[in-house]
């Protein structure tokens, strides 16, 4: 009787780093995962769980996709082979998902951004969000809405507890 080996790989979703500002700042349309082409440092750091999401966004040039201002510190234990922090690195999509981006970022100026990074059965992936910016009026909107609910929960929670 054979046994099956087993992999020693991850096999859930290790999130590295998100980026909340991002749904505060952008309406949300459509969300894609996509690979990442890094180099053997990159990763380290990014086991270490070291990543900033902050100012990133993908651009679109000649086909393919890109990741720019996308924060990964140099591996400490890495010697002359090390990293830049904040390289241009590649995206993994199909082609089909890529000719659909280029056509919605073109038509409708939406703006790609990326929303997290992990790992996913030990590959680095990054959640793509196909978003258009927020006006600040739209943003307070967000929140007022957010503290009424906040309200309407609590007032439900006191009058179930009998306190009304």
């Amino acid at each position: 009787m054979a046994q099956a080996k087993s992999s020693n790989r991850d096999t859930g979703r290790k999130i590295i780093a998100s980026n909340r500002k991002a749904r505060h700042d952008y309406s949300i349309v459509d969300v894609y995962e996509a690979g990442v082409m890094l180099t053997g440092t990159e990763v380290k750091s990014l086991r270490l769980g070291r990543a900033s999401l902050l100012d990133g966004f993908a651009t679109i040039d000649d086909g393919e996709i890109f990741l720019r201002n996308v924060h990964i510190p140099e591996y400490e234990q890495g010697s002359w082979t090390n990293h830049e922090p904040r390289r241009v690195r590649k995206l993994l999509l199909h082609k089909e998902e890529i000719g659909r981006l280029i056509g919605k970022t073109r038509e409708s100026g939406l703006t790609l951004v990326p929303l997290s990074l992990y790992f996913s059965q030990g590959k680095v992936k990054v959640e793509l969000a196909l978003a258009r910016g927020k006006r600040s009026y739209d943003k307070r909107q967000d929140l007022a809405k957010r503290d009424a609910d906040r309200e309407v929960a609590r007032a439900m929670g006191r009058r179930s507890k009998g306190m009304e």
